[in-house]
This record gives structure tokens, sequence and C-alpha cells, in this order.
């Protein structure tokens, strides 16, 4: 099959219709045309961008370049899902848990994917890592702020039945345990929805870029159904450690509720 080759004025078309798009959205006072603009901008010259660092990566393929590369999308991850919290914890604990939680969650995850499912030679190959790398840190980026935010934001909200509870002698595990369950669920969810859908609502990304790309439509199913589940897996640890380690920062070694170690909600 063969791949229809794009070239940049046919991509200039379809920015121009969105620069249409922002014109209408000004027209009606929507108030979201200059954004619309400056998140079309940011897509061409962070996509270019990358695009040559993963041809230069792809001509390498070196373990040290493609370790700097994880490691510079794992920080990127880091920061967003700190900066998608509202009440988020001071100190650098929302960055610290977030991103952690992200390296041992996603990057376990792509690792046993590479060396156990996979298997191309080298394991570290390129053109295989850095795409599943991607797609598992950008979902669990989004389960794990979800996470974060649930957490943070209903333990402020009920702070009084929390200490009701703790001054009737229950640990602070059992004090804030329904809140910990819900804020897990909610970093679950648009995964789990996402999963539901997949294949009767919508077809995946990576799944519309491989059958565009060339592949057959076979063995663009078996790659992925292959990635839902790593993004599974990836969302669903990453969001059951944050959770876990966020709530324990909520409680000092006393036990006690320590929601000054929250900061003021943004905006």
């Amino acid at each position: 099959m063969d791949v229809i080759a794009l070239a940049w004025w046919q991509l200039a078309i379809a920015a121009l219709l969105v620069v249409a798009l922002a014109g209408c959205t000004a027209l009606m006072r929507l108030g979201v045309g200059r954004s619309l603009l400056i998140a079309g901008t940011r897509t061409v010259v962070q996509l270019a961008l990358i695009g040559l660092v993963l041809e230069a990566l792809f001509a390498a393929e070196r373990l040290l370049w493609v370790a700097l590369m994880a490691m510079a999308m794992l920080l990127v991850a880091g920061r967003e899902a700190m900066a998608r919290q509202q009440r988020r914890l001071r100190g650098g604990w929302a960055f610290g848990i977030g991103t952690l939680a992200m390296f041992l969650s996603s990057f376990t995850v792509t690792v046993l994917t590479l060396t156990v499912i996979i298997g191309p030679e080298p394991w570290y190959r390129p053109q295989y890592a850095i795409p599943l790398l991607g797609m598992l840190l950008g979902n669990t980026m989004t389960g794990v702020a979800l996470a974060l935010d649930r957490l943070t934001e209903s333990a402020w909200r009920q702070r009084a039945v929390i200490e009701n509870r703790l001054m009737l002698g229950q640990p602070w595990q059992v004090a804030i345990g329904d809140i910990r369950r819900e804020a897990m669920r909610s970093g679950l969810m648009p995964t789990i929805n996402g999963m539901a859908a997949a294949g009767l609502v919508s077809l995946p990304g990576m799944m519309t870029g491989q059958i565009l790309a060339g592949t057959a439509p076979g063995l663009a199913v078996k790659y992925q159904i292959l990635i839902m589940f790593a993004i599974a897996l990836g969302t669903g640890f990453g969001a059951l450690a944050a959770v876990s380690v966020g709530s324990r920062r909520l409680f000092d070694k006393r036990e006690r509720l320590r929601l000054d170690r929250l900061a003021a909600p943004r905006g």
C-alpha cells in the first residue's frame, strides 16, 4: 500500500481553516480565538522540532540519547501534571510525587513491553521506545493529575469529616480512605472510558496513524490493543502510587491532618 506524502502547502490549507475557525470564535465573542491560534502555532513548532530530534535519534540509535530523551519527556510530563492541579502540595511535592509515580509506572511498563512482548533489536530501538513511552506518559500524566487534584480538593472540602474521624481514634488510612478510593477512580476513569469506546465510537490515534501510513489493519489492531493495555497499566499503577504517597503527605508523623501543606488554589 502506497503512502501519500503531504507537502507543507497542503498543511497550510488546514492551518488556514484553523485561522478561519479562530476568526469565527472572535466574531461570536467566545474568547478562545487567541488561545486557539497560540495552541496551533505551538503544535506546528513543537512537532516540527520533535520530528528533527526523532530523525536524529533514529539515525544514532544509542541508548544514551534515548534515555536523555525519555528523561526530558518525563520532566515535562511531571510539570504538566503539577500545573493541572488546582490545590497542589507545597514545596515541590506535587511535581515530585507526580514525576515519581509516572517514572515507576510508565517506564516500568514501557521496558517490560519492549523487552518481553514486542522484542525489537536492540530493545531500546527509538522507533518503538519513544512513541510507546510518549503515549504512556501522556495518558499517565492525565490520570495522575486527575487523581491528585481530586485527592487534595476532596481533603480540603471534607477536612471536618477527616478530623472527626481522627478524633474518634481512626488511623489516617481509614479517615481518608473513601477520598483515596474516589481519587484513584477519578484517575482511572478516562482510560476505562477510552478502552470501552475504542473501535465503536472512535478509532484510536495510533491505529489510525498506522493505517494511514500503510500498515495492514489487522496488524494495526494488534498494536492498538497492546497499547491500550499498556496505557491502562501505566495509568492505573501511576494513579495508585501518586494517591498513596500524596495522601500520606497530608498527615504528619502524629497522624494529624496537615492542610497547611496545600497551596492556595490557582486563579
